[in-house]
């Protein structure tokens, strides 16, 4: 899968779990919140102040490892 800002991060969490690794990295700590299933990658960034497209180089870098 490749990750966009408008991925969710529910997407992103079933699509590989070590996604979470990187979220809670950047103080994200999605995992566990309701709105993580609908929740885009860019509205998360957002609330969180993170920089959306280091989140998603980062998110591509882990999955591209395998």
């Amino acid at each position: 899968m490749t990750f966009t800002k408008d991925t969710t991060i529910g997407e992103a969490l079933r699509a590989d779990r070590r996604t979470a690794i990187v979220f809670n990295m950047m103080g994200m700590h999605c995992i566990g919140c309701p709105m993580s299933s609908g929740e885009t990658v860019e509205e998360a960034c957002a609330v969180h102040g993170v920089d959306v497209e280091t989140i998603v180089k980062q998110l591509n870098s882990l999955t591209a490892d395998n």
